[in-house]
């Protein structure tokens, strides 16, 4: 991997590692706040809200200052993160979040466009190195934040503590060896790029629909409707984020696997993974349809992201189809929303496997001269 790929991994921990730790604090926070789950769920969409646009202005913005973009964005989000300590209420949360998600959303931007850049001048596959440093950091964080708590330490004390290893990681892209100055134009461009854009960032959102419908509604299955233990369905989002992490490794493992590989094992697991998992009708079944949706659809949108980085040396596409992407994070709850109240919580699970088959056709239509490995 190299030294290219150290720091960025870095920030890519120390970004996941916060995310892990916020998703055990959230109890604790609605308590303290005295928010009911509507108010707290009205300020978690302001992250989204904040991020998209902010994406599109980092991709603008970092195109040939991508270490110093990378550095200031990740110096920003660790800001951020300490402003969440001292709010008082659901509204002050909310805007705060807002800064989170601006700052989170330039964050990833900076982060891909400076790995698409260190693999081109490298020669060397990292997206998906990169990209499972996050799930791993989130796995670590979110039982760590928990004990923590248990130990009698604060929200804030947690807070900042993450935004401390989110700074310290910023200090690590100083050492980052990548140019300066944008590269020579090269690849799409024009309105072919936007095509290209659409096509890979609708489908990197499809994936990104059911990884976080997965992350956010599998506990809520197994505990009302497969009879779960609360510490067995609690397992649930870990263990499709394990399996998402050795996908990405396996495929870190085998570069000469092409885009159009991951498309068809992603199509085919997607399907299958959720189907089992939401109409498998035991916690097992459940479990092993989340498994195998992770590690068949982890590897797709580092593999995009890879393929984007080296068709487009400006970073434009990189940034653009990391946006379109983003998207699915905003439609996932609502999707979920509206399908559960037709099909009910299983039903609607299993349905969302249905996104995964535009990648089957991905498969069919990506022309074989484009099918050459994503990196030596």
């Amino acid at each position: 991997m190299g030294e290219r790929g150290i720091p960025l991994i870095a920030v890519s921990a120390a970004w996941g590692g916060f995310w892990g730790s916020w998703s055990a604090l959230l109890p604790a926070i609605k308590e303290q706040l005295g928010a009911s789950t509507a108010d707290l769920g009205l300020a978690l969409s302001a992250v989204p809200v904040g991020a998209i646009p902010a994406m599109a202005l980092a991709g603008r913005l970092a195109g040939g200052r991508e270490r110093t973009a990378l550095i200031a964005v990740t110096v920003a989000f660790a800001l951020s993160v300490v402003a969440i300590a001292p709010v008082g209420s659901p509204v002050a949360l909310g805007l705060t979040l807002l800064l989170v998600g601006m700052a989170s959303g330039a964050l990833d931007i900076a982060l891909n466009l400076a790995t698409g850049r260190a693999e081109r001048e490298s020669g060397r596959r990292l997206f998906q190195a990169v990209h499972a440093a996050f799930p791993v950091a989130v796995i670590v964080a979110a039982p760590a934040t928990g004990l923590a708590r248990s130990l009698g330490m604060g929200t804030g004390a947690v807070l900042v503590t993450a935004a401390a290893l989110v700074l310290v990681s910023s200090l690590s892209v100083t050492a980052l060896r990548i140019g300066r100055g944008l590269p020579a134009a090269g690849g799409a461009g024009g309105k072919r790029r936007w095509r290209v854009a659409i096509v890979l960032g609708a489908l990197a959102a499809c994936v990104l629909i059911i990884e976080n419908s997965v992350e956010q509604w599998s506990v809520l299955l197994l505990e009302d409707h497969r009879g779960a233990s609360t510490v067995v369905a609690s397992a649930a989002p870990a263990v499709y984020m394990a399996a998402l992490t050795l996908g990405r490794i396996i495929a870190h493992a085998l570069p000469r696997l092409t885009l159009r590989t991951f498309y068809l094992v992603g199509g085919v697991g997607g399907v299958a993974g959720m189907a089992l998992a939401g109409l498998g009708g035991s916690v097992l079944a459940a479990m092993a349809g989340f498994a195998l949706t992770g590690l068949a659809l982890g590897p797709l949108v580092p593999a995009v992201l890879s393929r984007a980085a080296a068709d487009d040396t400006s970073g434009a596409l990189v940034s653009t189809v990391s946006a379109i992407s983003y998207t699915g994070f905003v439609i996932s709850p609502l999707l979920v929303a509206a399908l559960t109240a037709r099909f009910g919580l299983p039903g609607a699970l299993a349905a969302l496997g249905l996104l995964a088959v535009p990648l089957v056709a991905g498969y069919l239509g990506v022309r074989t001269e484009n099918c050459r490995p994503l990196r030596q």
